[in-house]
């Protein structure tokens, strides 16, 4: 499979079973609704899993620029290849919000709630505040790919990697995403805003446009000082 393939079907698997998970969880009407925060890490954890044991053998399965990025500012990855994959990212992304909308039509005009609605697509904070929003997206982020990288260098039963890294998306999302629904990865919050905007949501309201670089940027500096400290450490 070609590696610009593989990381866009793998993020739009990550992106359909992840925030399907919000909106079963936040639309009204849906047997999963108010499941709650430990049932969205929970998915999530397990979205990361199944994207990466899909793609994982044709493209390394970074499937977040953030971890491109990071990859190649230590020189673990081929800058050439940072732009296609990560438009292969966004794209995927963008792919799989807009097959979350189709899959929960009734749903969309049944909730009356704008934010709820955003929430399937995009993460928001719980108090807005650039700074300290800006700063969760960081460490977070920062905590995933020095995590990621050393779970890397470690041996384990052939083919459970994945399974591990889904777990730390699981304690990450219990302890650091409370603040900010933790992105730690900017194609997950950008494709999904760009669906958000140009998809016919029955009364979805503003894509909150004024909040979308700090899943970007925060992500983006968090993954390069994840990798720059682990390379320093180890």
């Amino acid at each position: 499979m070609n590696i610009y393939l593989a990381e866009f079907l793998g993020t739009m698997l990550l992106i359909l079973l992840g925030e399907g998970v919000v909106a079963g969880v936040v639309l009204k009407g849906t047997k999963s609704e108010n499941a709650g925060w430990l049932t969205i890490c929970i998915a999530w954890g397990l979205a990361v899993t199944f994207a990466i044991y899909a793609v994982g053998e044709f493209s390394g399965a970074h499937l977040n620029p953030a971890i491109t990025i990071a990859l190649a500012v230590i020189g673990e990855f081929d800058w050439a290849n940072v732009i296609g994959y990560c438009s292969a990212q966004i794209a995927g992304a963008f792919t799989g919000a807009v097959l979350v909308w189709f899959f929960y039509q009734p749903y969309w005009k049944n909730t009356s709630d704008e934010a709820s609605k955003l929430a399937v697509f995009a993460t928001g904070p719980a108090i807005r505040n650039s700074f300290s929003n800006f700063v969760s997206e960081t460490i977070a982020t920062a905590m995933l790919v020095f995590a990621i990288l050393f779970i890397g260098v470690n041996e384990f039963t052939h083919g459970l990697k994945p399974l591990v890294v889904g777990l730390l998306i699981v304690s990450i999302g219990l302890s650091l995403g409370g603040t900010t629904g933790f992105a730690i990865n900017p194609a997950r919050d950008l494709g999904p805003r760009i669906a958000h905007a140009l998809l016919p949501i029955h009364g979805k309201g503003s894509s909150d446009w004024a909040y979308s670089w700090i899943p970007v940027l925060g992500p983006l500096t968090g993954g390069i000082l994840g990798a720059v400290l682990y390379q320093i450490i180890f």
